[in-house]
């Protein structure tokens, strides 16, 4: 077997086992979107500077990719944005070995993650991402095309030196300039995303990088995003309260929060300890389908191992864990009980009560109901019945009260803002959410009692992040 065919052997076993796992890993369409983005960002940023030989931006964007939303998506911006921009230099023997090594600096960046780096640093690690990259294509070259020596490999290294090192240059200006600005916009809206086409000169792609038409997150949202950092306890995890003991139960929903924003749960961080990495260790103090529920919908939302939770869940015919219990598989990948029950259980006024049909029907297990009957593509009709019940309860203060006619509260009203969202309405209660949010980011229960529990800012959080629980 010659040289050539060999590395070409690995090379496609290596290429296919990096789409493989991103295949495997079922990304939502809002990353599979965000990926393509930034594939294309890559790619247009490549195009920009091509009368600049080496000098591109594509090395920064696809190790940011991975430094914010993991390894898996990380390779397939990097193994993309290189057969995407080669439609333009021209495809050839060297863009396989392409794929490879930006796929490489995804996964890389992904393996910084569980450190915060500060920019100059970050600016040193993307320069040292483009020797590498070029380190790989003189492989690539050495390979194809030389002399299978030592000092053949010694002479494509030095030819290529000059190169690699303006490709190093830039990538540690570029991240400079704006870096951090998109790791910040990545972290908080990796869900959101819009293709930009600009023109191919250096101010307007400084412009698209910066802009990125990345939706901003709002004040409000950033408030609570940084008091929720602010409650979280030194060993990773949360409690019920601000300086309560951590558990799994308020981990989870505020991992859940957290997540909706579009924030890397890595970012929040505790004496080397994250949300991901406290339930992770707490697994054992899981009790019922219904912890097992929420921590599969915290866990998968961060990408992380789901262990052995889908196969312990056992979802019992309740209306409350069947919808919890629809939304944590469709979150793993896995398939979940039927709707048709679930539909069945709707009350005569469209709402839902917490076990079966003819229980008293209250505004957080219809809105629950609702979410997973769209997750699971059930009953229209129970759809919009429901969605109807919701708006009739609603509260001339704009929030929802968990019984209609009882005052309004932020837990009830978070969780009918995200069912009428998940189910195509405009959203309401939105507004009340944002005045119930205090200069330090917490989130009262409801007007006029000043009790802020960790779980309602979480909750508030994914309300106003228009992200449903699916």
């Amino acid at each position: 077997m010659s040289w050539e065919l060999a590395a070409f052997g690995l090379l496609g076993l290596a290429l296919i086992g990096g789409f493989a796992w991103w295949e495997r890993s079922r990304p939502s369409s809002r990353t599979v979107a965000l990926v393509a983005t930034l594939a294309a960002l890559a790619t247009l940023g490549r195009i920009a500077f091509a009368a600049l030989p080496s000098v591109k931006p594509t090395t920064d964007i696809v190790l940011i990719a991975g430094y914010t939303l993991g390894g898996a998506p990380g390779f397939a911006v990097g193994a993309t944005s290189a057969i995407a921009s080669n439609i333009f230099f021209g495809e050839g023997p060297w863009t396989p070995w392409q794929m490879l090594a930006w796929g490489l600096v995804g996964l890389a960046g992904a393996g910084l993650a569980r450190w915060r780096i500060p920019r100059l640093p970050m600016a040193l690690i993307c320069a040292a991402a483009g020797f590498a990259y070029g380190l790989i294509l003189n492989f690539s070259t050495w390979v194809t095309f030389s002399s299978h020596t030592f000092a053949g490999f010694l002479f494509v290294e030095g030819q290529a030196f000059p190169f690699d090192l303006a490709h190093a240059i830039g990538n540690l200006l570029f991240f400079l300039a704006v870096g951090p600005a998109l790791i910040r916009s990545l972290r908080r809206f990796r869900a959101r995303s819009v293709v930009v086409f600009a023109s191919l000169s250096l101010v307007l792609w400084l412009s698209l990088a910066t802009g990125l038409a990345l939706a901003r997150t709002t004040p409000t949202i950033a408030r609570q995003l940084a008091y929720l950092h602010s409650a979280q306890n030194s060993d990773g995890g949360f409690g019920g309260w601000r300086d309560d003991q951590s558990s799994q139960l308020f981990t989870a929903w505020a991992l859940i929060g957290i997540e909706a924003t579009g924030t890397s749960p890595a970012s929040f961080t505790r004496d080397g300890h994250t949300p991901v990495t406290y339930i992770e260790s707490h697994l054992g103090q899981l009790q019922g389908p219904g912890d097992i529920e929420r921590t599969i919908l915290a866990l998968a939302g961060a990408h992380a191992a789901l262990h052995d939770l889908v196969r312990e869940l056992v979802i019992p015919r309740q209306v409350n864990l069947t919808a919890f219990g629809i939304l944590a598989l469709k979150a793993a990948g896995a398939r979940g009980p039927s709707p048709t029950w679930l539909a069945a259980q709707q009350n005569p006024d469209g709402g839902f009560g917490y076990a079966a049909r003819g229980d008293a029907s209250d505004v957080d297990d219809t809105a629950a109901a609702i979410e997973a009957l769209v997750a699971a593509n059930g009953s229209a009709t129970a759809i919009e019945r429901g969605t109807a019940y919701l708006r009739h309860a609603e509260n001339h203060d704009g929030g929802f009260p968990e019984q209609p006619g009882g005052p309004s509260d932020a837990q009830s009203t978070a969780w009918a803002a995200q069912a009428l969202i998940a189910a195509g309405r405009a959203p309401v209660g939105l507004s009340y959410l944002k005045r119930l949010t205090s200069a330090a980011g917490a989130v009262d229960y409801s007007s006029g009692v000043s009790q802020t529990p960790v779980w309602v800012t979480a909750q508030a959080l994914a309300a106003l992040a228009r992200k449903p629980l699916r």
